[in-house]
């Protein structure tokens, strides 16, 4: 019909991933890892593999990454994290970053600060934004 008006709306790139995700019906890849166990355990068998050439530095080093956040969802530098575990700060981004594009980990919208994302915040449902709640 002549003189209907549609109605766009915006979304930004992150939306639009998830409404393609949700749409899907498959299972976020982050949604896998709270199913094996705290992270915290698996930390412990981490730090036990780093010596050992059988296991990837690179995926222990990432999972220690994502223990040195506190599991209650407080905020936590970058640059702390990566002074703990002795990782570059270069590094520790880069692992941040994937764990944020999973859901498993939020970022400040205003700063360097990271946080571990909780089960009540919606976890890997908010694979890859910003902030929280408690952003302010």
């Amino acid at each position: 019909m002549s003189g209907d008006r549609g109605v766009l709306i915006a979304l930004t790139d992150a939306q639009v991933e998830q409404v393609l995700r949700d749409a899907s019906g498959r299972p976020h890849p982050g949604s896998l890892l709270p199913e094996i166990g705290e992270v915290d355990v698996l930390s412990g068998a981490a730090l036990a593999l780093l010596g050992d050439e059988s296991c990837s530095r690179s995926a222990l080093r990432a999972l220690l990454v994502l223990n040195a956040l506190p599991p209650d969802g407080s905020w936590r530098e970058l640059t702390a994290v990566a002074r703990e575990l002795g990782i570059s700060p270069s590094t520790t981004h880069r692992y941040l970053h994937t764990w944020l594009a999973l859901g498993l980990v939020a970022r400040h919208p205003r700063s360097r600060l990271y946080r571990r994302m909780r089960v009540e915040d919606g976890g890997a449902q908010r694979a890859g934004r910003t902030g929280g709640a408690d952003a302010g």
